[in-house]
Parts: structure tokens; C-alpha cells; sequence
């Protein structure tokens, strides 16, 4: 059994990237719901919705 250890590498990055981009995005998206602002607030909803589209594209991936 050989394993492509760059095809690996290159998952994991991918994945890390990934994960670290979707959590700081949420992040985000909870910090601007604390302010009061409405441009925070507006940006803040702009976090959720990116969010969301992500995690439908990686469940459109998956499904298809």
C-alpha cells in the first residue's frame, strides 16, 4: 500500500485553511452582533449568511 503523502499534505492544508477561515468568519459574525451598530450588525449578518453558504456547498460536495 503506498500512500501520495503530497495528496495528503495538500487535504490536510486544504482542510485547515478551511476550518480556521469558517470559525474566524463566525467569529467575526457573533463579535458584530455584540456591537451596537447597525453597519456591525449588517456585517455581522453578512458573516452568517457566508457561513451558511459554505457549509451547503461542502453538504453539495458531499451529496453530489
Amino acid at each position: 500500500m503506498n500512500i501520495d503523502w503530497g495528496a495528503f499534505a495538500s487535504v490536510v492544508g486544504v482542510s485547515l485553511v478551511a476550518t480556521v477561515g469558517l470559525v474566524g468568519l463566525f467569529t467575526f459574525g457573533i463579535v458584530g452582533l455584540s456591537k451596537q451598530q447597525e453597519s456591525a450588525r449588517a456585517g455581522a449578518y453578512t458573516a452568517f449568511a457566508a457561513c451558511a453558504a459554505a457549509v451547503a456547498y461542502g453538504i453539495y460536495l458531499i451529496a453530489g
